[in-house]
């Protein structure tokens, strides 16, 4: 395969100086997340216009394969925006063009080298910037990190890295891994990708709070009763379990994706939008947590059951790569506090789990009782119910609505409880972009707003770290719940201690 085939590229220019040419190589490029996330969203950005006019993509992995296996790799993945069609199968013609495979080792320089000369052709004599998405287990980043520093960084523009989650299991793997990654990258270089920070409604939540008047002034303890954030999915692990026995939920959903939701809402108003001032204010509500407690957790995993139609559901100890008699958690349930001036005594409720009732992931607002309620005796329902509420819907369905009180209409008095709601696919009528496609184009662009930064990773190991060893530690036994269930009653049993009733149907 000669590289110098390679045609010219035509998009429009975007996030790169006028002659240069971006090289975006994809290290584990057979796997699951490059066929699924990785190919697919660097497709979309360039099917909207938003790659580089001079861009090549690269595919490094072990695996040995033809230049058209490859393509054929990536075409079965790929898909055009339904309502943006046209030209659909040139473009993916033209991308597929602009796609090529090196194969290697990850730990042998002299591979890397390879890569390095296989990029330098395809970049021709233009000024080079390079992006190396390592898409790998944990176990490998550092021999990647350091032959792709040391062997194939760019000699005449810039280099970047972004690095896949877990970050490590505690504290101190976390530290050694981020030590290790420092001496062949600076901290400037590497992006911490979480994919959760580049959904729709999570890019918006600043939006929401910092340009609505309405909002902000109530964006405290004086009028937030308790604040929720729910993920649910109505799956087990499903041939997983080895990977994620060696997380458990915690690790997984809440230490990472849950904590960074809760640092974004809850943060101060930063002094500009730039990345590091917003990161420093996240960085100052992870700092601000009470640490937590044993007794403000709740840990549950799932059982089997059968279905009234014959189908049986199978218990998490089922799967043949979970090891018998595991006590790891697939659901968890965390009472929280953040011990500043604006939420001191406002618990702040985490709760993941897999197996459940529903796929959902929400924030929810629960708002403080009206002082001295004149409708009282004319609400005909739990005062409870009828607090506003505010919901952030993440995912599925994206949207926002706000819970409000009203009269019903008619004669005599009688109060109903009404939703303003902000549904995003009947306000817009547009396909939302994938959160891979926005972080991606963000490490094109050089943002790292939606990026997790060393000391952030830090903050948050330091919060979780003592009550993971403890939990393990001690074997701590999960309550079990059935598969396709709300989760174990211990969840309600813990709101309840902290004043609090799970939001919905939670």
């Amino acid at each position: 395969f000669d590289l110098s085939d390679l045609p010219v590229a035509g998009g429009t220019a975007y996030g790169a100086t006028e002659g240069s040419c971006m090289s975006f190589t994809v290290v584990g490029a057979s796997g699951d997340l490059a066929k699924k996330k990785i190919f697919p969203s660097l497709f979309a950005l360039y099917y909207e216009g938003m790659l580089p006019e001079n861009f090549n993509i690269v595919g490094y992995a072990r695996s040995k394969m033809t230049q058209d296996e490859f393509h054929d790799l990536i075409a079965s993945t790929l898909t055009c925006r339904v309502e943006n069609s046209e030209g659909c199968g040139e473009k993916m013609e033209y991308f597929l063009s602009r796609c090529l495979y090196v194969s290697g080792q990850y730990n042998e320089a002299a591979d890397f080298a390879q890569l390095d000369s296989a990029l330098s052709q395809a970049e021709g004599n233009r000024e080079a910037n390079r992006i190396f998405y390592l898409s790998i287990p944990p176990s490998i980043f550092i021999d990647v990190a350091k032959n792709a520093a040391d062997n194939a960084s760019s000699k005449t523009g810039w280099t970047r890295v972004i690095v896949e989650k877990p970050f490590g299991r505690d504290s101190q793997s976390s530290k050694a891994l981020s030590e290790a990654l420092a001496l062949s990258l600076t901290e400037e270089q590497t992006y911490r990708i979480d994919h959760y920070l580049g959904k729709e409604l999570i890019d918006n939540l600043a939006v929401l709070r910092f340009s609505n008047l309405v909002f902000e002034p109530l964006w405290n303890r004086q009028y937030i009763r308790n604040v929720q954030i729910i993920f649910s999915e109505p799956f087990g692990t499903e041939g997983r379990g080895g990977y994620f026995d060696h997380y458990n939920i915690i690790r997984d959903i809440m230490q990472n994706h849950l904590l960074q939701m809760l640092a974004l809402f809850a943060m101060e108003p930063p002094v500009s939008l730039d990345a590091e001032d917003i990161r420093n204010e996240k960085v100052k509500v992870l700092r601000s947590m009470r640490p937590l407690d044993m007794e403000n957790l709740v840990i549950g995993q799932y059982k089997g059951r059968k279905s009234t139609n014959g189908q049986d559901y199978p218990a998490y100890l089922d799967d043949p790569t979970v090891p018998e008699g595991s006590l790891c958690p697939t659901f968890a349930s965390l009472a929280m506090y953040i011990d500043n001036p604006r939420w001191d005594g406002v618990p702040f409720l985490m709760k993941a789990g897999k197996a459940l009732n529903k796929r959902c992931a929400e924030i929810r607002v629960q708002f403080r009782h009206v002082p001295g309620n004149l409708y009282k005796n004319a609400t005909g329902l739990d005062e409870n119910l009828l607090t506003n509420e505010l919901v952030i819907r993440i995912q599925p369905d994206e949207g926002i609505y706000l819970k409000i009180n009203n009269k019903v209409p008619g004669l005599g008095l009688r109060l109903d409880n009404s939703r303003l709601d902000l549904s995003y696919k009947s306000r817009y009528n547009k396909e939302l972009p994938d959160a891979y496609e926005r972080l991606i184009l963000d490490v094109v662009n050089g943002d790292k707003r939606l990026f997790i930064r060393n000391d952030e990773l830090e903050a948050a190991w330091a919060l979780f770290t003592p009550l993971l060893h403890k939990l393990e530690d001690d074997k701590i036994a999960p309550e079990l719940y059935p598969y396709g269930s709300r989760g174990p009653i211990g969840a309600h049993y813990l709101a309840s201690r902290h004043g609090v009733r799970w939001g919905g149907t939670a």
